[in-house]
């Protein structure tokens, strides 16, 4: 078994917001199946870092759900900033119930295991941003990111961590999640968010202050799953 990671695959099959209007994407989705296909074997974990599906409404998710579901693998999918259909897990989990979703799971105020690790991991939130308001989602993103991780210690398990906003970005830094990361020890930390060559630039990669950066936006990785482990 092997895990993979990606992050902003943007789906819009159920939804007039098509990402292919942007450089680099064109046909996007079948690029992805046909890479994923030849990567993914069923009894491997793929986690998507967020930015899942353009849908408004939880119920709008459907068909972007249903390509997933058709994918090999089990998913493990963390909110995004673009996820508005986000909701609380209890109503999330009963809807891919319900919809026979079955090897889709999310990762919220949680520890999924796999393999001896445990994908852990929240949205996180912009670097450097300092308004009132912005602290206390931070700070709420940072409890949710500390739960997951207690909760793999808690299973005697090695947390991965996985956000979808960069922790540093053009020399800003979200402060109080890389003081997290570094009080539980983290080595690797994978993030999405950043698209483009030129904002790639200024997205951390390799290891920043003793943490290994890891971007995992599709457009980056050129529709890739990126082998975890």
């Amino acid at each position: 078994m092997a895990l993979y990671a990606i992050a902003d695959v943007h789906l819009s099959l159920g939804a007039d917001k098509p990402m292919d209007v942007f450089p680099g994407w064109e046909d996007y989705t079948r690029r992805l199946q046909e890479n994923w296909r030849r990567l993914v074997k069923p009894d491997d974990t793929v986690v998507i870092a967020g930015d899942i599906s353009w849908a408004m409404r939880l119920e709008d998710t459907r068909e972007d759900f249903a390509y997933l579901h058709a994918l090999p693998g089990k998913k493990l999918l963390l909110k995004g900033n673009h996820d508005y259909w986000w909701t609380t897990r209890r109503k999330m989990e009963r809807y891919l119930e319900t919809e026979g979703f079955t090897d889709i799971t999310f990762v919220h105020n949680s520890a999924v295991p796999v393999q001896g690790c445990a994908v852990c991991g929240t949205r996180g939130w912009l670097a450097g941003a300092m308004s009132e308001e912005d602290q206390k989602i931070v700070n709420r993103e940072v409890g949710r990111l500390k739960t997951s991780l207690d909760e793999a210690l808690r299973q005697d398990l090695s947390p991965l961590v996985f956000l979808h906003y960069p922790p540093i970005y053009d020399g800003a830094r979200c402060q109080p999640i890389l003081d997290l990361l570094r009080e539980y020890e983290i080595t690797d930390c994978y993030y999405g968010h950043i698209h483009g060559k030129q904002a790639a630039q200024r997205a951390p990669m390799g290891e920043y202050e003793g943490i290994r950066m890891h971007l995992l936006s599709c457009d980056y990785v050129r529709f890739l799953p990126q082998r975890i482990f």
